[in-house]
């Protein structure tokens, strides 16, 4: 199965108009968007009635379709046009629609559904009049709206409201493929429920995509017959003093619960006995120096360092010292926080093997004003990437995982439960896993990140970090089976 694509707005216009050019004209198109919406309508509500909003667009086509089909259904269906259609294909859609036609008002019907196809995925201007007032509505009756193809006012792009506002929707139906609004906070919370219908665009190339075992499950490590724990990969993990070990511990068990063969958890002599009052199969060794780091990691394919690290001289040349054995490395917490007044000093150590996994809070600290200043979550993921030269990972709701050759992933599994202390060094510990048992670092990344979401959908409320990984082997089981 191939991987499912997140396309832009010109992505999916490119796409619309080599299918209408390949002979598949506009008004077909648009009679299949209509009724997929109308499938989904009848698939998921009993019948009732129905107020369709349509827009002077080819969004505004689609609603006429649907309220022409639901009709034809026996549903109860009325239209409000913001404004008469504009393009040939809404006037012969809107043609077709013999039922009441109303202006827009303002305000809501009482228990109808209501159908929104005033705007699509490239408006870029902010809703005004009518449309404001009820978008301001939705949030209060979101249960019974259901967007074409994108909430109303919101950029498919940029996945935020153009302007002060957008619909809020319990039902979206878009086509072909998903946009970043879809899949981007807070684009993503405005939508609902999102079903993607096939509509007949064919093939398109995209290097953004929904992150789940299509993108890397062939990459993934499987340890032959033979296989012994050296073969199945090395893993350091650097631990602090003996009052900050929990979160490298937390780390080296994800680490080991993902299949790597050896996981060694190195720390200051005084952690030692602490981490051994915790520890059964993670091994333990000391260290003082970033010297004595070097020689200890020379050897192993892989090294997680930054959870409870401690912002401080020492992290910083722990970093350094790591990325000069070679091993892949997972850079993760204080590790990049250490680096906020030179950045580049970490860029120039880094290589393509290498995983920076920030919360948005950190990435300010790293990439300052990136974020901020990208047209969306990905594109700051990406551009990051590209500075940096090794893969980026934004965590959150949405994380999105970039690699310096322009690939990127939005993860669409996971669960609030997983907002917990602690939960992101075990992330750190199945990509930290992965990248010793060879597995390559954007495959790794994105792996990780769906493999810790599935396991806080599995546990559901009540989660605590240290759940999580011996949630991995049943989660790793499922995965595996479908290979």
């Amino acid at each position: 199965m191939q991987p499912r694509q997140i396309l832009t707005v010109a992505e999916i216009g490119a796409a619309d108009r080599a299918a209408i050019a390949a002979g598949t004209p506009g008004a077909v198109l648009m009679e299949r968007a209509g009724t997929a919406v109308a499938d989904a309508i009848c698939e998921r509500f009993a019948t009732q009635p129905v107020l369709v909003l349509a827009g002077p667009g080819n969004n505004g086509g689609d609603a006429y379709v649907v309220a022409r089909v639901l009709k034809a259904r026996g549903w109860q269906v009325r239209v409000q046009a913001l404004a008469p259609p504009r393009t040939d294909d809404a006037q012969g859609a809107a043609a077709g629609w013999d039922g009441p036609l109303e202006p827009l008002a303002g305000v809501f019907g009482e228990n109808e559904l209501v159908v929104v196809g005033l705007f699509g995925a490239g408006l870029d201007r902010p809703l005004t009049g009518d449309a404001v007032r009820l978008a301001r509505q939705s949030e209060r009756i979101k249960d019974r709206i259901i967007a074409i193809d994108l909430p109303s006012g919101l950029s498919g792009d940029a996945a935020r409201p153009v302007g002060e506002c957008a619909f809020q929707a319990a039902l979206t139906v878009t086509f072909h493929a998903r946009k970043p609004a879809h899949v981007l906070q807070p684009g993503r919370a405005y939508c609902g429920e999102v079903v993607v219908a096939d509509i007949g665009l064919g093939d398109t190339k995209a290097q953004l995509f929904e992150n789940g075992p299509e993108l890397w499950l062939a990459k993934f490590p499987r340890p032959p017959v033979a296989a012994h724990k050296h073969a199945r990969g090395q893993l350091i993990v650097i631990s602090r003093d003996a009052w900050r070990t929990g979160a490298a511990r937390l780390a080296a068990r994800g680490a080991l619960r993902v299949g790597a063969g050896l996981v060694t958890l190195l720390s200051p002599p005084d952690a030692l006995a602490v981490n051994a009052a915790h520890l059964e199969a993670v091994m333990l060794a000391p260290f003082e120096t970033d010297q004595e780091l070097e020689a200890a990691a020379g050897s192993v394919e892989a090294a997680v360092i930054g959870p409870a690290a401690s912002v401080n001289d020492a992290t910083l040349a722990n970093v350094l010292a790591l990325a000069r054995t070679g091993a892949a490395l997972v850079i993760d917490a204080d590790a990049l926080t250490v680096f906020r007044d030179d950045p580049e000093e970490l860029f120039t150590v880094l290589d393509r093997d290498d995983v920076l996994t920030p919360h948005p809070g950190e990435f300010e600290r790293v990439f300052p004003g990136l974020l901020r200043n990208a047209k969306n979550k990905a594109e700051a993921a990406r551009e990051a990437a590209r500075r940096a030269g090794a893969v980026v990972l934004i965590k959150g709701a949405d994380t999105v995982i970039a690699a310096p050759d322009g690939r990127a992933a939005v993860n669409l599994n996971g669960a609030p439960w997983l907002a917990t202390a602690g939960s992101g060094d075990v992330l750190a510990g199945l990509i930290g896993g992965l990248l010793a048992q060879g597995m390559e670092s954007f495959e790794a990344a994105a792996a990780g990140v769906w493999i810790h979401a599935a396991c806080g959908e599995a546990f559901g409320p009540g989660l605590i970090s240290e759940d999580l990984p011996d949630l991995v082997p049943r989660t790793l089981a499922d995965l595996l089976a479908r290979a």
